[in-house]
């Protein structure tokens, strides 16, 4: 079979000393939370453990802002934005944690992460460049009225663009962000796609992870992604792994991105550390910096499976890129008509 396939043990070569210090650091600081987290489920402690629960949660935070700062190509959401928009990151990453919140619920609070991931990686650097648009409305007394909105213009940084989806829990936060760009672009621009089917091999640990690329079950077109600004948009970064293994591929076959833009809900430090070492034209846009690994390579605190929170999960066979659209309902689908139409087309083609 034509697959591409990348060890864990490749990925670690990308990280500094410094880094790895980094790392073990926020590793020690989580091993004291994790030591609280028993102590809540005793009932006698649980007070006191929570007390300092969130005392630790604070202090590790204040480190991870520490660690990122120093790398302009991180970009925190929390670390960034003013503390008046924080309360409201806090919370959709809390519903999206929690394990009540059930799949209609967890979409809704996807959509809303990656609207605000589009805001602050696409509209926030063009703030001071805006256009003008007249928007027609249903009012037509005395006449017909319009309406004047200023919005950020940011056709010079999307119109180069291309969707990298990596499948599988990726395909709904990339027809989000293509809708973002379609929506604020002066000409309804559409994002081409590229579809990569990549996996892990979840047999493996952490530490001996294998990344399996299946070229065989992707869509795309080399010769159009060469010199283009690629958007990968991803809920969770946990190792870098996937993102990694799409790019040296591409740039073996030689594709030189003029710029990579990696959007998730969820980052793990090291993910977002390797990427950047790995991949030097890469930036990274999380909402959320949660601080480590457990053996499985799952993010913790993290918020389970991503993917099959969002796409349910598969029988015994997987399913393709067109079943999974076809899941997500006529409302999803309605609502991504031109993006499920650029896939359909991609996929078919």
């Amino acid at each position: 079979m034509n697959r591409i396939v990348l060890h864990a043990s490749d990925l670690d070569g990308f990280l500094t000393e410094k880094d790895k210090a980094s790392i073990d650091e926020i590793d020690n600081m989580y091993s004291d939370y994790l030591k609280l987290c028993r102590k809540i489920e005793i009932v006698e402690d649980k007070e006191e453990a929570e007390k300092a629960l969130v005392e630790n949660a604070r202090t590790t935070g204040h480190k991870l802002e520490e660690i990122t700062r120093t790398n302009p190509r991180i970009h925190v959401y929390s670390f960034e934005t003013p503390q008046e928009q924080h309360g409201e990151a806090s919370r959709i990453i809390a519903k999206l944690r929690n394990p009540k919140t059930e799949h209609e619920e967890f979409l809704y609070y996807i959509q809303r992460a990656y609207e605000i991931m589009f805001a602050h990686a696409f509209a926030a650097p063009c703030i001071r460049q805006k256009r003008s648009i007249i928007q027609k409305t249903p009012v037509t007394v005395p006449v017909r009225n319009y309406a004047v909105h200023r919005i950020p213009d940011i056709d010079d940084i999307v119109h180069n663009a291309v969707m990298c989806v990596m499948l599988r829990g990726a395909l709904l936060p990339s027809m989000i962000i293509s809708k973002e760009i379609e929506d604020y672009s002066s000409d309804g621009f559409i994002t081409p796609f590229a579809l990569f089917r990549i996996k892990r091999d979840e047999s493996k640990n952490e530490n001996n992870m294998d990344y399996v690329l299946d070229l065989d079950k992707s869509f795309f077109d080399l010769g159009k992604l060469d010199g283009r600004d690629l958007i990968f948009a991803d809920p969770m970064n946990a190792t870098g792994g996937s993102l990694v293994t799409i790019v040296k591929y591409l740039k073996e076959q030689g594709i030189k991105p003029r710029s990579i833009k990696f959007i998730n809900v969820i980052s793990a430090l090291k993910g977002a550390l390797r990427i950047t070492r790995a991949i030097p034209e890469a930036d990274i846009y999380t909402l959320w910096m949660d601080p480590v690994l457990n053996e499985a390579a799952y993010i913790l605190p993290g918020l389970g499976d991503a993917g099959d929170r969002l796409n349910g999960k598969d029988g015994e066979e997987p399913r393709n890129i067109i079943q999974l659209i076809a899941d997500y309902g006529t409302n999803i689908m309605n609502l991504y008509r031109a993006q499920v139409k650029e896939i359909e087309k991609t996929v078919l083609a």
